[in-house]
């Protein structure tokens, strides 16, 4: 219990530390610092939530080893003489990767297919949108990258855009605390990776957009973690009897 509060209180000082240096632009301490903060919250996970769910270790899992292969190759200096950025790719698809688990994990607690008999017109607005959105915004890039990373862009967004999709209609369809904490989690992300993108490709000078982004991941893990805590409620149909008490 100790020691868990400690890790806690780490983490929270780790995450003011974070965002101080990204506000600063020390963009290599930060990195560090916040790889840190992410194996730390793993071990966290571990100890404090009593029914862990190996989807969502997965992809906790996934995102820190994306981030320390971030952190290293800002430590390290690289010399290749091929075109080709490896680093970019992998990078990118192990934060694919970890994204794709967190999608498994919403897809396994809610049945899709009543899902959407149920919200038809939202499911369908959502899809619309989604495409719209990972089309105008992956286009923003179009001049800065290649062929190759180009559709690397465009598939990242997709995954983004397709968790935040089902975190949505998760939330629709569980209506309850833990499904709220995990949209928010996911708007977060969202953000974030809109965010990064402007920094990126749109206004690298204008560091406050990189500042934000960090703080939306920031926020994005802490209702993540809040939502892995959690339970969803129980409610009582009156009709028939034999079916009281059941999940939402």
């Amino acid at each position: 219990m100790y020691l868990s509060k400690i890790l806690g209180t780490v983490l929270i000082l780790l995450s003011i530390l974070f965002l101080g240096l990204q506000s600063q632009a020390l963009e290599i301490e930060a990195s560090g610092v916040k790889t840190l903060a992410m194996i730390l919250l793993i071990v966290f996970y571990v100890m404090r939530v009593k029914k862990k769910h190996i989807l969502f270790l997965m992809f906790l899992v996934f995102f820190t080893i994306a981030e320390f292969f971030n952190y290293i190759t800002w430590v390290i200096n690289f010399d290749f003489s091929e075109e080709i950025d490896y680093f970019y790719y992998v990078g990118n698809i192990l934060y694919i990767l970890s994204y794709t688990f967190l999608i498994a994990r919403i897809l396994v607690s809610i049945n899709m297919s009543k899902a959407v008999t149920k919200f038809p017109i939202q499911s369908l607005s959502l899809l619309v949108l989604g495409i719209f959105v990972v089309y105008l915004v992956t286009d923003t890039t179009r001049e800065e990258l290649t062929s190759s990373q180009y559709t690397l862009e465009f598939t990242y967004n997709a995954v983004i855009m397709i968790l935040m999709s089902l975190s949505l209609l998760y939330y629709m369809a569980k209506d309850d605390k833990k499904s709220m904490n995990l949209l928010i989690g996911s708007i977060c992300i969202l953000f974030s990776e809109i965010l990064q993108l402007a920094y990126f490709y749109v206004a690298e000078d204008f560091n406050v957009l990189n500042l934000l982004c960090s703080l939306f991941i920031v926020m994005a893990f802490l209702f993540y973690y809040l939502q892995s805590r959690l339970h969803h409620k129980e409610v009582v149909s009156f009709i028939p009897q034999n079916q009281q008490n059941i999940e939402v």
